[in-house]
């Protein structure tokens, strides 16, 4: 019998059935997948997603072929399963280049510097974690980056902590608690796109979704930090005289920049199409490049004074290309850079060849057999939660990376969950609440070991005090048992 998909079941994004393929044959190329991807972060270590991981994938998507071509599944159906998969994500592709070029923008414009430089100014030595955990949640939230994050105002701030007499652990968990909270709810990380991509969901619904269990676990956070800080003796003084120096030396500062960002919060809250708010966000932000920082954005095309031609030869590069804004600090050069567009291409190509794994995945009916067996053994809406959690986790652990713990797993769960009638918000919010957030906790993770040598503190010493990062998947747990602000879709989806 081969695998056959009926034009409505199409229609309505069905899993593939095929009764000959047992739960052990549908489980080959997924076991197969993770140890090929451990081992592929073991030898490539940080630079296993910059392509590597991504030919696995699709080694994976060979292994799955295989076992379809031995349960009487044909080359055609498989394609075609690949082809939906692929044309599913076209959407998040669009919003991902779109954040790119934002990123590019809001950088030239001055916006993503002005957040940096007035949320260093909240320094205060008596709360001096609770301020870490608020400044690293800005400029992550500006940024996007976690690791950006880390490896810029991250150090600054170890070093001032270290010269207060405070715990490098405790400085170093304030740090990442404030940095993951900022990467998980920014529009313009990668992982805040990719969630909602495997679940099949949307951007900014994934986000405001995500607030229900993200806002109360940072507002904890924060309580204990403040806590802490109040408690613990302090000497010298918070030193952020020569950062700020800096950035008002390169940028022109000042309070206009934040209608930018403020019109596209505006139009978030109205619900505007997610594509829209990013461009007008991308071309306001282009429009006040060339007001606020007109030597910046000539620079950029190595002139010294703007014109049309050179602002709009700028302006396109920031959007599209790599840009760097060179300051007298070289510790705030990384962190003034911005990829455009072409730095969304690698999560383009991860989340294309998760595709192709996916849709063979479908196409020779695993899919349905594996989510058949996970719902057999979660037999409520807590076990279903508490299955993605672990998967998420285990992957963190295994596959060492923390996109494989969203792609994996969010594309083997997506159908059980609309098959319980609960909507893709549920899932990409649980993927964000334990495979993003909890990488940093793994001391052989590329985020755990990243971190660790950027910060100069041993996951060891910072896990207990990465309270955010640890505490999410509790959250997200907590939620599920109690029921509380479970979306549900119009009606369940029978197979």
């Amino acid at each position: 019998m081969t695998a056959k998909k009926s034009n409505k079941h199409r229609e309505n994004e069905h899993i593939v059935e095929n009764v000959e393929l047992n739960i052990w044959e549908a489980l080959i190329p997924v076991i197969a997948l993770v140890a090929m991807l451990a081992y592929n972060v073991f030898v490539f270590g940080d630079n296993a997603t910059g392509g590597s991981n991504q030919f696995i994938l699709l080694m994976g998507g060979a292994v799955a072929a295989v076992v379809g071509f031995f349960n009487n599944v044909s080359y055609k159906q498989m394609i075609a399963e690949v082809a939906e998969n692929v044309k599913s994500t076209t959407g998040a592709i669009l919003i991902l280049l779109m954040v790119g070029a934002l990123a590019g923008t809001w950088l030239v414009s001055g916006i993503i510097p002005a957040m940096i430089y007035y949320g260093l100014q909240i320094l205060n030595p008596t709360i001096f974690l609770g301020a870490c955990v608020i400044i690293c949640a800005i400029i992550s939230i500006a940024t996007g980056s976690s690791w950006t994050t880390a490896a810029t105002v991250g150090i600054a701030l170890i070093g001032i902590g270290e010269a207060l007499g405070i715990s490098l652990g405790m400085t170093a968990g304030a740090v990442l608690s404030g940095a993951y909270f900022g990467d998980k709810m920014s529009p313009l990380s990668d992982t805040t796109n990719l969630a909602p991509a495997m679940a099949g969901g949307e951007l900014f619904n994934h986000i405001r979704y995500m607030t229900f269990t993200t806002i109360p676990t940072i507002s904890i956070t924060l309580l204990i930090f403040i806590i802490i800080g109040l408690n613990i003796e302090t000497t010298g003084v918070a030193d952020t005289a020569s950062i700020l120096s800096s950035i008002d030396s390169a940028f022109n500062i000042n309070g206009w920049l934040f209608l930018v960002p403020l019109a596209v919060i505006l139009m978030i809250v109205k619900k505007a199409p997610p594509l829209l708010a990013l461009l007008i966000g991308t071309l306001m932000g282009g429009v006040f490049a060339l007001f606020f920082q007109p030597e910046i954005v000539a620079g950029i095309t190595g002139a010294e004074e703007l014109t049309f031609e050179n602002g709009y030869k700028g302006i396109l590069n920031a959007i599209t290309i790599k840009t760097s804004i060179a300051t007298d600090n070289p510790a705030l050069n990384e962190l003034f850079s911005a990829k455009g567009m072409a730095g969304m291409l690698s999560t383009i190509w991860l989340i294309v060849c998760a595709m192709v794994f996916g849709g063979i995945m479908d196409g020779i009916g695993a899919l349905s057999r594996i989510t058949k067996a996970l719902l057999g053994l979660a037999k409520t809406t807590f076990g279903l939660f508490a299955s993605t959690v672990g998967s998420c986790l285990a992957l963190n652990v295994t596959a060492s990376d923390q996109y494989l713990a969203i792609v994996v797993p969010g594309k083997m769960f997506a159908k059980a969950y609309e098959d319980r009638g609960l909507a893709p918000e549920n899932l990409s919010r649980t993927l964000e609440d334990s495979g993003t957030v909890t990488s940093v906790l793994i001391p052989w993770n590329t985020c755990g070991a990243y971190h660790s040598g950027v910060l100069g503190v041993s996951v060891a010493d910072y896990f207990v005090y990465a309270i955010f990062n640890w505490l999410s998947p509790m959250m997200t747990l907590l939620f599920a048992a109690l029921q509380i602000k479970i979306k549900q879709i119009t009606s369940p989806v029978t197979s």
